[in-house]
């Protein structure tokens, strides 16, 4: 199975079977029955973004009854993807999820509602694509402050290279996010 469940229930890491000759590659990255069977889906709305090195996007999320799971990949470029698990009574509450996703390895993350989500680019240039299960609504949209220091993220860019919106840096401290996600096991 391309699927390997990581510690965090709900946080599920797509490695897809890549198919390579002299041409080049091929792969299936999503496959609508395939990942029903992992109660995956249905997508509604794909969202892409374009970055440059040092660029920190996050830490983002939409409130319960607007939260949306994501299925993030990587076109090109390279990319540290973060999740942080803000369903309270979760055995992960409040710990950080770090994962490299890379147009090279072709794998994916699967973040069910109820994590706030970012990712900061390594490579000169990254096109992310994900797939969210739900439209964006921006009344329910939540943030936290990328560098809060009770979570510890290592965003793997030095502090002078960081760039981060003025919007993100207005998001909230992790103890002071607007939070309405209860775990259910």
């Amino acid at each position: 199975m391309p699927f390997i469940e990581t510690d965090f229930p709900g946080l599920i890491i797509f490695e897809p079977a890549v198919f390579e000759d002299n041409r080049g590659y091929f792969f299936e990255s999503y496959n609508d029955k395939v990942f029903e069977q992992m109660e995956i889906g249905p997508f509604l709305q794909d969202n892409q973004s374009h970055s440059k090195y040092g660029v920190i996007r996050g830490l983002h999320y939409q409130l319960a009854p607007h939260a949306q799971a994501k299925l993030v990949r990587v076109l090109s470029g390279t990319i540290q993807d973060i999740a942080v698990d803000i369903r309270k009574g979760s055995p992960t509450f409040g710990k950080v999820f770090s994962i490299e996703l890379s147009a090279e390895n072709k794998k994916q993350l699967y973040i069910p509602g109820g994590f706030a989500h970012g990712f900061s680019v390594l490579s000169e240039t990254a096109d992310v694509l994900y797939k969210c299960d739900t439209f964006y609504n921006k009344e329910a949209e939540g943030g936290i402050i990328y560098n809060d220091p009770s979570l510890n993220i290592d965003w793997k860019i030095p502090a002078d290279k960081v760039i981060v919106s003025p919007k993100d840096l207005l998001n909230s401290s992790f103890a002071e996010c607007l939070n309405n996600f209860e775990f259910h096991a």
